[in-house]
């Protein structure tokens, strides 16, 4: 998954195998690389846990107003599945385990996270 973000407004558009410019008022959109390690004092980079057949996935990082996890995202075969958060809501999610998965996870304040499934 690539993920482009409009620097002017901070529209967001998930890519998947294309490197293609979009534009988006007025000016081309800015792709954004997910981080994959924690080094402030919020956690962005999701946790899993495997039980059965199932992946319980979470971040632990404030849910407030004007800083949270916006969504949580599991990526296989080119298939997505999102589950989107508000502030206030507890940033958690349950996806069947898939070895090689890629789970990411998106701040409003600090953008895209992943973690590769094991």
């Amino acid at each position: 998954m690539i993920l482009k973000r409009c620097s002017k407004c901070n529209s967001l558009i998930k890519v998947f195998n294309s490197n293609c410019s979009i534009n988006c008022c007025g000016e081309e959109m800015k792709t954004i690389k997910p981080n994959t390690t924690d080094a402030s004092v919020e956690k962005h980079v999701p946790e899993y846990e495997i039980v059965n057949d199932e992946i319980k996935v979470k971040v632990n990082h404030v849910m407030e107003e004007e800083h949270f996890i916006e969504w949580i995202s599991y990526v296989h075969d080119n298939v997505e599945q999102t589950i989107y958060f508000k502030p206030n809501e507890i940033p958690m999610a349950t996806f069947k385990y898939i070895k090689g998965a890629t789970i990411y996870s998106y701040c409003n304040k600090h953008f895209l996270w992943s973690k590769e499934v094991d």
